[in-house]
């Protein structure tokens, strides 16, 4: 049996079982739609809620990103950890106990505005779509290497699995389908981890083996370290990026987690506060397990890589590079026309890809030519394949890499689930409910919420064929959107009773606007465009986020300073909500 028949099983499999879940589960109702009933227990919204959290970025192009990267990848890492740490203890309580479906409800009652509640709605929206632009194509990813398809042909098949229990099964259904996909996921990135540990340093833990000696007695940091600059890499555990650079996309990355509606309206689905503390807790420990062993992934995938293919013959190299090659994600030309592949520093094809074409390399036409002599580098490999092609460099049995590929696809689908329900929502329950139409009945409503995800499902296509960069960055950006849109606004709104609806409004649009444009400026070199000597501060596009939110939290604050008080009722409200459940009953006794 060859890889891709056990692909067609193992995948064929999971799909089953998510596509039976969702019609198991189906939702009846808006609250079953939005919030599955409110009556999901705390283990089982933890396995959700890590699933819907370890998106294809977590999976599929974080480990890619370390692996090219080296230190400074770590970033993602550093980031994407501390920020549901700060999600799960700083907000999600309090946002629960405020008792609202969504990010823009809890925006649009808090600031007693439904203003407020329209740009929360915008904001939601831009970066809704921004971060399940990456999951698709992910999607497409994975599909055009294991089931031989063009990545357009991928993304359209995921589209399809996705509309069928988002839409169908509503938050319910994805819920239930999440916990099913944490399962494969997980099992997916733990056990080539397993094997490539323990062949590489004879330890089958990866964390430690990360860290062990490799036959020669060499530590294999220290051996990854050498092959690097061997090659005029930089040294593996040696960062480039100005520290500046480095503080503001962690920090983005860690306040944007704390906006992402997708991810807090995971803890509107179980029934009391105290139940989103426990789920809160079980996620992280779930999510631990593969962003603890990403690392050792990533140093794993980089050593197999050098060593399997730099100096060898083309005609000698094993079959997975032709296999990926096939899918334009992996290429290799022969400058000098010695017959041997030249591994080195630079780009390896010629261009730069249009707004929205994609990395070079993704498109079937935008393969090598007329290449650069000056330039030694003969591979190009897309970083988002490192994780997916791992198991082949390392030669492990085909059902391991067929299950890397189900793994993949549970990572990418369950989170674009999670976020075209959001989008849906956005549209059915925050502006037509709430505003536009407010007698509406719940059938209608529940109608209004699917027809909005098929919707976002065909346009969550289109920038899944024409994605602006890799997985990973493009979530970034959807992050950076996150905190200097959502993440004052919500901060202040638990935090300080005085923020009124004129200070949040404005706050919300400056931050939004400011990181918009500067992405626009410096990622698709629109409104003049630069490189990286012209950044502001040094600061990339993925980190600008961080500046966007200062920007946001001052317009707030001065805006305030000069426009009417936030009403007493509201003052009240905000600080019911910061006292802990039964702390009343224990005052008076």
């Amino acid at each position: 049996m060859d890889i891709q028949v056990m692909t067609y099983i193992i995948v064929g499999i999971t799909f089953a079982l998510y596509i039976g879940i969702a019609i198991w589960s189906r939702a009846g109702s808006t609250k079953e739609f939005y919030v599955a009933g409110g009556g999901v227990s705390p283990l089982a919204n933890g396995l959700a809620t890590a699933a819907d959290w370890m998106s294809a970025a977590s999976f599929i192009s974080m480990a890619g990103l370390i692996s090219t990267q080296g230190y400074d990848g770590s970033v993602y890492l550093m980031g994407w950890t501390g920020g549901y740490v700060l999600l799960a203890l700083l907000l999600a309580p309090y946002l629960r106990k405020f008792g609202k479906f969504t990010v823009p409800d809890f925006i649009g009652d808090r600031y007693y505005s439904n203003v407020a509640r329209t740009v929360a709605i915008i904001c939601a929206l831009f970066v809704s779509f921004t971060y399940v632009a990456g999951q698709m194509r992910g999607v497409g990813v994975v599909f055009s290497r294991f089931l031989e398809v063009d990545v357009n042909t991928g993304v359209i098949i995921g589209m399809i699995i996705v509309l069928i229990y988002a839409v169908l099964g509503g938050m319910k259904g994805i819920t239930y389908t999440q916990v099913a996909q944490y399962v494969v996921l997980i099992f997916a990135f733990m056990v080539p981890a397993f094997f490539i540990s323990m062949m590489l340093t004879g330890n089958i833990i990866p964390q430690i083996g990360m860290g062990a000696k490799v036959a020669d007695g060499t530590y294999l940091l220290d051996k990854l370290n050498q092959l690097n600059t061997e090659l005029g890499f930089a040294a593996y555990t040696d960062g480039s990026k100005d520290k500046i650079d480095v503080f503001f996309i962690t920090a983005a990355l860690m306040l944007g987690t704390a906006g992402l509606p997708h991810v807090i309206v995971r803890f509107f689905t179980v029934p009391k506060v105290r139940d989103a503390r426990k789920s809160a807790g079980y996620a992280l420990a779930f999510i631990a397990i593969l962003y603890t062993t990403a690392p050792a992934i990533s140093v794993f995938a980089r050593t197999n890589l050098i060593q399997t293919v730099e100096g060898k013959a083309y005609s000698d190299l094993p079959s997975w590079v032709g296999n990926w090659e096939k899918t334009h994600l992996l290429a290799w030309t022969d400058k000098n026309n010695d017959g041997l592949v030249q591994y080195r520093p630079g780009s390896a094809v010629e261009g730069k890809a249009p707004l929205f074409a994609g990395a070079v390399g993704v498109q079937g036409n935008q393969i090598v030519t007329n290449p650069d002599m000056t330039n030694e580098n003969e591979l190009f490999v897309d970083r988002d394949i490192i994780v997916l092609a791992n198991p082949e460099i390392a030669n492990l049995p085909i059902w391991v890499i067929a299950l890397v590929a189900a793994g993949g696809l549970a990572a990418a689908l369950s989170t674009a689930a999670g976020l075209l329900l959001v989008i849906s929502t956005s549209i059915s329950h925050d502006l037509l409910k709430k505003q536009l139409r407010p007698n509406i009945s719940d059938r209608g409503e529940l109608l209004a919420a699917r027809l909005s995800a098929f919707v976002a499902v065909i346009v969550a296509g289109y920038f899944g064929i024409h994605p602006p960069d890799y997985v990973a960055a493009v979530v970034a950006l959807a992050f950076g959107l996150a905190a200097a849109s959502f993440f004052p606004a919500i901060i202040l709104g638990i935090f300080y009773k005085k923020m009124n609806k004129e200070g949040a409004v404005a706050g919300m649009v400056s931050g939004l606007l400011i990181t918009i444009f500067y992405i626009l400026k410096f990622k698709f070199d629109l409104f003049g465009g630069g490189g990286k000597e012209e950044w502001w501060f040094g600061i990339s596009p993925e980190g600008f986020g961080t500046v966007g939110m200062l920007v946001n939290f001052f317009v707030s604050i001065v805006v305030m300073k000069f426009t009417p008080e936030t009403p007493e009722e509201v003052q009240e409200l905000v600080e019911e909500i910061r006292i802990p459940s039964g702390a009343g009953d224990a005052v008076a006794h």
